[in-house]
């Protein structure tokens, strides 16, 4: 016999996932908000969006047989607020990738749930498949979309994961009504370091730092590489000002706090890492998806954002990596530190067309 939905919200809480609700599998209410969006061109190199829009929207699409889908919330918030050090040239990297890799171990407990179910046609997905999970989440109630696009849980704010589960049986709703929200707050939009919240709910992932850092393969713009700061992988500037996060319950779950070295880490000792350290030191961590190309490129511009001299080493170094793109960057930042000695031995012996040039606009 189907559990009930009252019965699978107290084995989720069981399995360690703060909230759980269920929606009716239909089209969801924001599918045109987001082939709005689509159109725009926002989504940038992330072409997977914007394949087939309507198996996104409606979960039925995805699933024949889905009656109802289970959404679960699970927070990563470790309430890190230590100042940073200064002894050393430090970066930041988002919160929810400071710990472990959170696939794998949702997934897993989502399955364990999804057994309750006994209906072996249901899906389990965390963040892989074409599920829109923030709005499935709103519409069963979990919170709500927030202006900078995250949802919003009451207790929880915006620190967290979602899973969820199709499944042919159909379940009671939990309540769609939330009667609390962003209200006239304005201080995502405002603190964005590179504009790409637009508008109240509408971000152009191709300003977003998270993307640059993270989703895109090629070279950062070089119109929005200072904005990056010291962000290496990932972004929280939108949630660090959120009000709903000053008192968010801490995570209970371990494995989503810090590995050791990886809150404010030391970039010279990164920059150097190989192929090989780098998929030692990452291999269960959400690191490992900017690879080891992508993050020694955001690593450099860290580097020259920081404008510290003590970085012109490690750029020296990384301006004779193997990969062009890294050397493109570690340029851009030796030229913002003044080290033209250092560009010029490296124009010297470049061969990459592209490189040179990044060389002579970093010399200029």
């Amino acid at each position: 016999m189907s559990p009930s939905t009252a019965e699978l919200q107290l084995a989720a809480r069981r399995l360690g996932f703060e909230s759980c609700g269920v929606a009716a599998a239909r089209p969801l209410s924001a599918g045109e908000f987001f082939r709005d969006w689509l159109a725009a061109g926002f989504f940038g190199e992330m072409t997977w969006l914007a394949r087939d829009p309507v198996r996104r929207t409606d979960p039925r699409q995805l699933l024949t047989s889905c009656r109802s889908v289970i959404v679960v919330f699970m927070s990563y918030h470790s309430g890190q607020t230590l100042p940073k050090p200064t002894d050393e040239m430090r970066g930041r990297i988002a919160s929810y990738a400071l710990g472990q890799d959170y696939h794998s171990l949702m997934l897993a407990r989502l399955n364990h749930l999804r057994a309750l179910l006994q209906d072996p046609s249901a899906r389990c997905y965390v963040d892989t498949g074409p599920v829109m999970e923030r709005a499935i989440a709103a519409a069963a109630g979990l919170g709500w979309v927030g202006k900078n696009a995250n949802l919003i849980v009451p207790n929880f704010g915006s620190y967290g994961f979602l899973g969820v589960i199709l499944t042919g049986r159909e379940l009671a709703p939990t309540s769609t009504v939330q009667s609390v929200s962003c209200g006239t707050c304005t201080r995502c939009l405002s603190s964005c370091p590179t504009s790409a919240i637009l508008a109240p709910g509408r971000i152009d992932a191709r300003r977003c730092i998270s993307y640059l850092t993270v989703e895109l393969r090629g070279a950062i713009p070089l119109e929005l590489r200072s904005g990056l700061g010291d962000w290496i992988f990932g972004c929280d500037a939108c949630q660090m000002v959120c009000p709903w996060n000053r008192r968010a319950a801490l995570s209970q779950e371990p494995a989503f706090y810090p590995a050791p070295g990886h809150v404010f880490p030391r970039l010279a000792e990164w920059i150097g890492l190989t192929a090989e350290e780098f998929a030692r030191l990452f291999s269960n961590s959400p690191l490992k998806r900017a690879k080891r190309t992508g993050l020694t490129r955001n690593i450099a511009v860290a580097l020259g954002n920081l404008g510290d001299p003590r970085g012109i080493p490690p750029l020296r170094a990384a301006i004779v990596d193997p990969s062009p793109l890294v050397r493109s960057h570690a340029a851009w930042a030796l030229g913002r530190l003044g080290d033209s000695h250092g560009l010029h031995a490296a124009y010297r012996d470049e061969q990459d067309p592209a490189t040179r040039h990044a060389i002579e606009q970093a010399l200029a």
